[in-house]
């Protein structure tokens, strides 16, 4: 029997290269004193002397901060971009970071009407006296929004998006990926890009040093300096009363990339991984991956979900408003991330000086995941002994010829050699003669002992049998009778049995054909279930 092994141990033998790593990061940025309602009101009386709180009162610093927006754009003669409904952003950021050729700067401004928490006041009528008066109060509404997409020497493409209305609050979002690529690229270390990480690099602990180099101090410092460029709603006399933005985490990405030494194999790999881990989103094992306790109490619904992308698949699994999702990233790498949309699910809060704790959880549940997930076989090592059947081999500087596996000679060969299997004595050149021209459908005087000689030389070369000492007579050897075994039963079981549904005359698109193929499928898919629970 096989034991089943954790992907963790199995990856082991496999990775080229491992990387820890900050993802995208969504950060709030706003002024603490005005996120409530009190604090407003506190604004407009006592810091800009207002006799009753009015929020039309901040109208002339929205124009304001609108005009200067716009005055930016035509001074630093960059495009102002209106994004249409469903646009995709990222697709509009590529095509100006492809046109841009400097170290940092500011790639174009995009305006976008986005619903948003805003201040407002209402009016209300006194039930005594029957007089009305100015009320404030929170809602939200649609209002402009202005997107400052960037990029930086250090952090690389950013964006920054303030919100027109009053309170101001903006939003910043960074890439931990991106900040590793600028900084190794700084430092004269060679390396080899993903889309969204490194595929090679010529120090590898360097590119940890770095990753784990990005805290929060350095993202606050990313925010200062960029808001001193930037158009600011909030003039010198509000700043110096300490009306300033700070950061909170609004989401996190916590990424472990591990580039496989095989990517072909490595997609057989994760596809053998999700099958054999659809269970994974059980509460026993989310309480083991997510290290926290999870009861009935627990919010948020248990399941494994497959979700597909074009051709490529990926594992997620929910814990409250968190997830942690694997996939096979650009069939280069298996990339595992957790994803932590609220700091509160794990008892940690939203300012930025928590990130640390959040890394170390992050971090750790991508690292359990590996540990809890099952795979019953290295994909990685079936492949290759596969794979070294289907080619020509040097052995011991002789050539052995391929055995590939839909060729009719290689399947008479192979099943041949079956009706030896219980054979203590073994079997000559002329047994194994005699049993393979019957299954090619020839007299046995058709096949030469030369002819079988060589066959028999190819076998013992790729080891599948061992001739008996000062004897001329074979015997199968213990991987002989597997790969004869697996050959033969997949040919005759599988493959014969499910083409023939598909092949005939029905058309490709025709309604009888897709039912075929469906049916097919489903065989296929139960007879390797069979195969599975047997061994």
């Amino acid at each position: 029997m096989t034991l089943p092994h954790s992907v963790c141990e199995v990856l082991r033998d496999h990775v080229v290269l491992e990387s820890e790593s900050i993802d995208r990061m969504y950060l709030n940025v706003y002024v603490p004193q005005l996120q409530r309602v009190g604090g407003v009101v506190w604004y407009l009386r006592g810091h800009l002397g207002q006799r009753f709180a009015s929020t039309v009162t901040v109208a002339p610093k929205t124009d304001a901060f609108v005009r200067s927006i716009e005055r930016f754009v035509a001074d630093a003669e960059i495009d102002l971009v209106s994004f249409a409904k469903h646009e995709r952003k990222d697709d509009i950021t590529r095509d100006y970071l492809q046109r841009f050729d400097g170290d940092e700067g500011v790639l174009y401004v995009g305006r976008a009407q986005e619903k948003a928490r805003v201040v407002r006041t209402e009016r209300r009528r006194c039930a005594r006296t029957g007089m009305t008066y100015p009320w404030v109060v929170d809602g939200s509404a649609m209002v402009n929004h202005y997107y400052f997409y960037c990029v930086d020497e250090d952090f690389g493409p950013f964006f920054l998006k303030f919100c027109s209305y009053f309170p101001y609050n903006a939003k910043l979002c960074i890439n931990g990926n991106e900040y590793a690529k600028r900084q190794l690229a700084k430092r004269g270390i060679a390396f080899e890009a993903l889309d969204n990480g490194i595929l090679s690099c010529e120090d590898p602990k360097a590119l940890q040093r770095i990753c784990d180099g990005l805290d929060d101090k350095k993202i606050d410092r990313l925010l200062r300096k960029w808001l001193a460029r930037l158009p600011h709603p909030f003039d010198r006399r509000d700043r110096a009363a300490g009306y300033r933005y700070a950061l909170s985490i609004l989401q996190a990405e916590f990424a472990l990339t591990q580039v496989l030494d095989r990517p072909v194999a490595g997609r057989i790999f994760f596809e053998q991984v999700i099958r054999e881990n659809l269970d994974i989103g059980r509460p026993g094992q989310v309480q083991l991956i997510f290290d926290r306790r999870v009861t009935r109490r627990t919010p948020g619904r248990f399941r494994t979900r497959v979700i597909t992308e074009g051709v490529t698949p990926s594992l997620h699994v929910d814990y409250k408003r968190s997830r942690i999702k694997q996939y096979h990233k650009e069939d280069q790498a298996l990339r595992t991330e957790t994803t932590i949309n609220d700091t509160r699910d794990f008892r940690v809060g939203r300012l930025l000086h928590n990130l640390p704790e959040l890394r170390r959880i992050g971090f750790a549940a991508n690292r359990r995941l590996l540990q809890i997930e099952q795979i019953s076989h290295d994909c990685a090592l079936g492949e290759d002994a596969f794979q070294h059947l289907q080619r020509p081999r040097q052995i011991a500087g002789q050539r052995a010829t391929a055995l590939r596996f839909g060729d009719a000679n290689t399947q008479a060969l192979l099943n041949a050699l079956l009706m030896f299997v219980f054979v203590a004595r073994g079997f000559t050149n002329q047994d194994l003669r005699q049993a393979f021209a019957v299954l090619l459908g020839r007299r046995s005087h058709d096949i030469t002992p030369g002819r079988m000689s060589y066959e028999l030389r190819r076998l013992r070369l790729h080891g599948l049998i061992q001739r008996l000492p000062k004897t001329h007579r074979y015997r199968l050897t213990d991987e002989g009778v597997r790969t004869a075994l697996f050959y033969t039963r997949v040919y005759s079981r599988i493959l014969r049995p499910a083409m023939a549904p598909i092949i005939p005359m029905a058309p490709a698109d025709s309604p009888a054909s897709m039912r075929r193929f469906h049916a097919a499928e489903a065989a296929v898919n139960s007879w390797c279930d069979e195969v599975h629970i047997a061994a």
